[in-house]
């Protein structure tokens, strides 16, 4: 592992570059290594790091996998994070956080110790559905974690196969008290044309409450909100763009209502 005075000095040089004095926070990224599909080393983790820094983000919560492939282990990753955050210094502020597959066992698990799952000590859940089954009483799983103070953040419904063929289920959600987390790549096109659309026809009916890059990597899938921000300006205006990068993810990490919220528009 790579000591951390050399490292620390030069995450403040590229935090020097960046512009502004705003909390830009991303709220899904798989930034811990060797512990998911996501970096595979310590020096590809601090260069998504330094990529984010340089694109103006300054908190990341870590959210590695919870699935029936990747084992959580909550103690074991927050010493990880721990180590990550001596790398980087006090430039870019770390939290940890899943990406929690709603399966029948996780949902067991998380309504016995929700603790184990959440955003820091929030009461906030990054929650994935499946891309080949949503169960049609999906909406009673969501009543059961608002029943235990947890509130789902479902991630990345835009990608989601089935949703793309019913997004109007997302309103349903949204209208439930579901906060909804957009892909920022997918407003920008980089997933397709399909994903792009709904991703835009949930924006246009304020449907979407955070942007998050769900970064994987420094290639392909990367640490970077400033461009969906300013797709999502194009459609909503700068300032409800701003808020799904700002505000609302600060109110995440912070354990606040959000303070952008609407009533979801129910069209077609």
């Amino acid at each position: 592992m790579q000591g951390l005075g050399g490292t620390a000095i030069l995450f403040e040089s590229v935090a020097q570059l960046c512009y502004g004095t705003s909390n830009v926070i991303d709220i899904h990224c798989h930034i811990l290594p060797e512990v998911d599909d996501g970096p595979k080393s310590w020096d590809v983790a601090q260069e998504m790091c330094r990529i984010a820094v340089a694109d103006g983000i300054t908190h990341i919560v870590a959210t590695p996998h919870a699935n029936n492939r990747y084992h959580y282990d909550r103690e074991y990753l927050t010493g990880l994070l721990e180590h990550l955050r001596g790398l980087v210094g006090d430039v870019l502020e770390l939290s940890l956080g899943c990406d929690f597959h709603l399966s029948y066992e996780n949902l067991q698990d998380v309504l016995i110790s929700p603790e184990r799952y959440v955003i820091g000590s929030t009461n906030y859940l990054l929650v994935e559905l499946s891309n080949y089954s949503i169960p049609a009483q999906i909406s009673d799983c969501f009543i059961k974690l608002g029943d235990r103070g947890i509130t789902p953040v479902l991630t990345h419904p835009e990608r989601n196969p089935i949703l793309q063929q019913s997004p109007q289920r997302v309103l349903d959600w949204v209208d439930q008290g579901c906060v909804i987390q957009v892909t920022a790549s997918a407003l920008t096109g980089w997933w397709g044309e399909r994903t792009q659309a709904v991703a835009q026809w949930l924006l246009e009916r304020d449907a979407v409450h955070v942007l998050a890059s769900d970064a994987h990597d420094t290639k392909h899938r990367v640490p970077m909100l400033s461009a969906g921000r300013n797709a999502a300006a194009e459609i909503c205006g700068a300032e409800i763009a701003r808020a799904l990068v700002e505000q609302n993810p600060l109110a995440v990490v912070n354990g606040q209502p959000l303070p952008y919220f609407p009533k979801p528009v129910m069209k077609s």
